[in-house]
């Protein structure tokens, strides 16, 4: 069989199973994914054969995506930014509002390194795939990331990506719950894509998010503000003076988050940054204390 006859089988399979906005582009992606190849190279070499055992693994990945899974889980990796990133169910898949998240960190970064006149640490909070932390070290001037995670199984993975990334000897992996695992040290940067979905929300969740990625990662409690609250109190501690902490937040929480960082005493005024959609997605405050 061809490539395109089974990018066509795919397309219509998944086009009847309502399982996707894109059938084509994501049989496309299934396709490519199964032979090793890029994506284009489908499109330039269409009439190229498939062979049995190829056709039956991309009709199963076809399946398993009319099923509900995410593509990124069915095809074990995600892109973010710079990097391809491993990823399964043990951790979140990475978001565009998170590359904002780190756009904004990457933008002070640099002035405060440059203004510092030397490189940087960071914390990241809650690193799951290592997106965040991967991100800063392969393109900030940064020496150093420290990333937490409570879930060991995320760590594993995050690790992974680290030694994929070739950036395994620049990050420090910890377990525990939020500033635990920091142990008082402090850092120019706390940066963390924290949970901030209402448990009464669950339900208002596409199903291949709210049926397969893990839950830990997302709903934070009654009000889906409790760990950001939590991170908005506790950074001070780690932070140096001058120090950066910048947290993504859901629709809608911005102007509480910024509430709650003005309530804390302990910070400048806070900034807040939109996504893509024009959503206020970042906000981030400088630690007061002398330069």
């Amino acid at each position: 069989m061809t490539r395109a006859a089974l990018v066509k089988e795919g397309t219509e399979r998944l086009r009847s199973a309502r399982a996707t906005g894109d059938p084509r582009l994501e049989a496309e992606l299934l396709l490519a994914s199964v032979l090793g190849v890029k994506r284009l190279e489908l499109v330039l070499e269409p009439e190229e054969r498939v062979g049995e055992e190829e056709a039956a693994a991309f009709r199963a990945a076809v399946e398993r995506r009319m099923a509900g899974e995410p593509i990124q889980y069915i095809m074990g990796v995600a892109a973010f930014r710079e990097l391809d990133l491993l990823v399964d169910r043990r951790v979140l898949i990475p978001r565009p509002e998170t590359e904002v998240l780190v756009e904004e960190v990457l933008r002070w970064a640099a002035e405060r390194a440059a203004q510092a006149g030397r490189r940087l640490t960071a914390a990241d909070i809650g690193t799951g795939s290592g997106a965040i932390a991967l991100s800063l070290l392969k393109e900030g001037p940064f020496e150093r990331v420290v990333a937490t995670d409570v879930s060991l199984d995320a760590l594993e993975v995050a690790r992974a990506n680290a030694e994929r990334s070739g950036l395994a000897d620049r990050l420090e992996l910890r377990h525990g719950r939020l500033l635990a695992p920091l142990r008082g040290e402090r850092f120019d940067v706390i940066v963390s894509n924290p949970p901030y979905v209402a448990d009464s929300e669950r339900d208002t969740l596409p199903v291949d998010v709210r049926e397969w990625e893990p839950a830990s990662a997302l709903f934070a409690g009654p009000t889906g503000l409790e760990v950001l609250a939590a991170l908005v109190e506790e950074a001070p501690l780690n932070l140096r003076p001058c120090g950066l902490l910048a947290l993504e937040v859901g629709a809608g929480q911005a102007a509480e988050v910024a509430w709650r960082i003005r309530r804390r005493g302990a910070y400048n005024e806070p900034r807040v940054a939109p996504d893509l959609a024009g959503v206020e997605r970042v906000v981030q405050a400088v630690l007061r204390g002398p330069c």
